[in-house]
């Protein structure tokens, strides 16, 4: 994977669709020098969500390429024309709700990277949370993986846990994964930008040497 300095900082660009909170851990994550790349740009898919004022607060760039009212290619070439554009080193799909395109997968393979509630190969796609509930498991969590042409089916970097708990509902499921999001989130770059992460076909070894 290229690297924007000899520091390992990645260039970032992050898609969105709604509140943003995993784009805050990441923008937070840089911040406090947790991690040392840079989100260069935000794209979403739908004009006015929360995500976009996180964005400008922290002084990013950002870009709507609206998903609705216009035809699916139509959107894939808006969206790809702008990621080539950008160049960017590292794409991560924080809470963006479209399945990309082929041509994109394609020419950004190992380089995009995706957060899912569950523990996969579980509970791929969406209400992931109700998944597991309604399968009657007693831990589920969280997975980033690498993206590739399937659903939720990539090479997985990183995972954490969370268990089930009584009375538990899909919200009250969901908040609790989504701290698990952040932080995993955030250790996901960091072992990328460490050159930590090894990518093999369809799975991705993890190097321990410092």
């Amino acid at each position: 994977m290229t690297r924007s300095s000899p520091h390992n900082a990645l260039n970032i660009v992050v898609l969105v669709s709604g509140r943003g909170s995993n784009l805050q851990a990441i923008i937070d994550a840089t911040n406090n020098n947790i991690i040392r790349s840079r989100v260069t740009a935000v794209i979403s898919n739908r004009p006015g969500v929360p995500a976009l004022q996180r964005a400008a607060e922290a002084n990013i760039p950002s870009t709507v390429i609206a998903s609705y009212h216009r035809p699916t290619a139509e959107f894939h070439d808006a969206l790809f024309r702008t990621l080539t554009s950008l160049n960017p080193d590292l794409i991560v799909l924080a809470g963006f709700m479209k399945i990309l395109p082929q041509k994109i997968v394609r020419h950004f393979s190992g380089k995009i990277i995706n957060i899912h509630p569950s523990l996969l190969p579980a509970f791929r796609g969406l209400n992931a949370q109700q998944q597991a509930l309604d399968a009657g498991v007693r831990v589920t969590g969280c997975t980033v993986h690498f993206v590739d042409e399937g659903c939720d089916t990539g090479p997985i970097i990183w995972q954490d846990s969370e268990q089930i708990q009584e009375g538990d509902t899909a919200e009250t499921l969901s908040n609790r994964l989504l701290l698990k999001e952040h932080t995993s989130l955030v250790q996901a770059i960091q072992l990328i930008e460490n050159h930590k992460v090894i990518l093999q076909e369809h799975e991705t070894l993890l190097r321990r040497d410092p």
